[in-house]
């Protein structure tokens, strides 16, 4: 794996981290969630 695939990596965790303490973990988990199924989306409208 490149540099940049594991610096996003360690922020992923880290924001993960951050919205544990927040208290925004529903919110993120929604967004992330969202994110993966419109890009499963995309991906079949331009293959």
């Amino acid at each position: 794996m490149g540099l940049k695939s594991n610096i996003y990596k360690i922020l992923r965790i880290w924001n993960d981290i951050d919205a544990v303490r927040k208290g925004r973990v529903g919110k993120r988990i929604g967004r992330r969630a969202a994110g993966k199924s419109a890009g499963k989306v995309l991906k079949k409208l331009f293959k």
